[in-house]
Order: structure tokens, then C-alpha cells, then sequence
């Protein structure tokens, strides 16, 4: 890419703000449009690294691992809000671990003693944690530094941001709207974030296609408790019911969850489709675009890897 060029970055979720930097160390000028900042979805995530519920699968596994490398390392920094931290994934049924567990570091087949009553299968590993407003703020503050600029505005097409050379599309949800994508649609989730009565360990359970998840993962002081996957919702109000449903799966598993104070709720609409959106087109003013959405509830793993693989696609035009 022509270092003169400026690129525009349409959102400020973890998949814009990671888009944005990859793009400004390149040495192209980035400007961010966004209604939120940072993006509501994001914020609402847990957040540990992993592929969920995103296609295709080849593509997603190199993406992911990518992520997972730079993870690795940001995680030396207390500042990024990424801790690498062990703990255990488990199911109610027999099942073998996903192929990316495998490799991860200390992973190990856990004996049906050493998990939870109901379990049947799971395994320990040590994986990313991201405690997402640290980190977001992280991203703003390491896009600022690299004369990367903001600006909160909601768009109803791409024709608000024209004229410039290239708009990089990052807008998750609103890319049903904005490019008219009839594809994309919202997985509801929702979050209960508590303090932490001692936990250093995450747990995480295999629940299948269930909208009913169940994750505890703790971030110092406080510990985020999931959650659920409520498919084709984007009503972000607070679900009570829903809460104290999390509480009882959470409370079940690790009953020490029974002290902790309730401090906060999140909620967001994971944007999903059947496949990630990674991809250039050229406008007929000669615009060109970028697509990175629809990484349904993986947006946080497949960041770092679906970014350098914008600005190769931008390389590459």
C-alpha cells in the first residue's frame, strides 16, 4: 500500500480497532467511523480464545492461530488486559477435544475424578484471557499513538464516508444495513460479571448447540460468568431471567460463586453468518472495500489474523 494513502476503518469493536492498527504500523494514515466507541459487542465479551461458532473451518484455524501467537505475546504486558491463564474445558457427553485444543500449551485429558459431578469428558490447557475494556482501551491508546484518529458518527451506507481510496468494512451488526448483507444475523449474548471469591482457574463447559452456555472466567478482582447464545436477537436489554439462570449454572459447577457480589450485566449480538466475511471488492467510483465481519462469537480469536489478512487483500488489489 502507497504509505500516502487513508484508509477508513468503519468500526470500533475488537475487529476495527485490531484492523486499524495492523493497517496504521503499515504506515497508511487511518481514520475510524464508528457509532460506538468502543463497540458494544465487544465489551460484552468474556473473553477467552477459542473458534466458536464461525466457518470456514480452514481459513478460521490459520486465523485463530495467528491470533493465538500474538496473544501469547501481548500477555507479557499487564497493561493489554491478556493473561494467559490454565483451566478446564469439560462436556456432559463423550466427546474428543477439538483438533486447535490439542496443540495448546498444557494440554491434557482430564479423568472423570477431576471434574465437576455430571461431566463425562474435558481437558485441561492454558489459553488467552482477555478482560475486554482493559483491552479495547489498550487497542484505542496503541491506534492513537500511531496518529490514528476517531470519530463517532452512525453510518446508513457507505456513501457517508466517500470520498477516500479505501473503506475497510468492520461494522459487525450493522453490515446487515450498511452493504445490505441479508446473510448476517445476531446470536444474543449475555454476560454477569461478579467479584471474585478466589478463583485464578477458568472452567468452560461443551454445551453443543444449547443457547444456554456456561463459562467463569476470572479477571483479577472480578470473575465473568456466562452466558448465552440466544440465536436471530439483538435485544440488548437485560434479561433478569436469563441472569439468574447464569448465576445457577455457574454456582452449580463452582459453588464458592454463591459469595460473590452481582457488579455488572453485558449484553451484545454476536454477528453471525455461515461464513466469516473476508474479502476486497472495488466500487463503481473506484472505491476499493474491505470486508472483515461476521465472526459471530470468535471475533476477539480470529482478530489479529483476519486484520493482516485485510491489509495483504489491500496489498494485493
Amino acid at each position: 500500500m502507497a504509505t500516502q494513502e487513508h484508509v477508513v476503518v468503519i468500526g470500533a469493536g475488537v475487529s476495527g480497532l485490531t484492523t486499524a492498527i495492523v493497517l496504521a504500523e503499515s504506515g497508511v494514515a487511518v481514520h475510524i467511523i464508528a457509532d460506538e466507541l468502543p463497540g458494544r459487542t465487544s465489551l460484552a465479551a468474556g473473553a477467552m480464545w477459542g473458534p466458536y461458532l464461525v466457518e470456514p473451518k480452514e481459513t478460521v484455524g490459520r486465523w485463530s492461530q495467528r491470533s493465538l501467537a500474538v496473544f501469547q505475546e501481548l500477555a507479557a504486558n499487564p497493561a493489554t488486559g491478556v493473561r494467559l491463564v490454565g483451566g478446564t474445558e469439560a462436556s456432559r457427553h463423550e466427546d474428543r477435544p477439538p483438533d486447535w485444543a490439542v496443540s495448546l500449551p498444557g494440554f491434557q485429558p482430564c479423568a472423570i475424578a477431576e471434574l465437576p459431578a455430571g461431566f463425562t469428558a474435558g481437558y485441561r490447557a492454558t489459553v488467552p484471557l482477555v478482560d475486554m475494556p482493559v483491552y479495547l482501551g489498550y487497542l484505542q491508546h496503541r491506534l492513537c499513538d500511531l496518529g490514528g484518529t476517531f470519530e463517532q458518527r452512525r453510518l446508513s451506507s457507505l456513501d457517508g464516508v466517500r470520498p477516500v481510496s479505501v473503506v475497510v468494512n468492520c461494522s459487525g451488526m450493522g453490515a446487515r444495513l450498511l452493504v445490505s448483507d441479508p446473510e448476517l444475523h445476531p446470536i444474543r449474548g449475555q454476560h454477569v460479571v461478579v467479584s471474585n471469591p478466589g478463583l485464578t482457574e477458568f472452567f468452560s463447559e461443551d454445551t453443543g448447540a444449547s443457547p444456554d452456555l456456561l463459562c467463569i472466567y476470572p479477571h483479577g478482582d472480578t470473575v465473568v460468568l456466562g452466558g448465552t447464545a440466544i440465536d436471530d436477537d439483538s435485544d440488548l436489554r437485560l434479561d433478569e431471567e436469563a441472569a439468574s439462570a447464569i448465576l445457577r449454572r455457574c454456582v452449580d459447577v463452582v459453588p464458592r460463586l454463591a459469595e460473590a457480589r452481582v457488579l455488572a450485566h453485558r449484553i451484545g449480538a454476536r454477528p453471525t453468518r455461515s461464513r466469516v466475511r473476508v474479502e476486497v471488492e472495488r466500487m463503481a467510483d473506484g472505491t476499493w472495500v474491505v470486508h472483515n465481519y461476521g465472526h459471530g462469537g470468535a471475533g476477539v480469536t480470529l482478530s489479529w489474523g483476519c486484520a493482516e489478512t485485510v491489509l495483504s487483500l489491500l496489498i494485493d488489489r
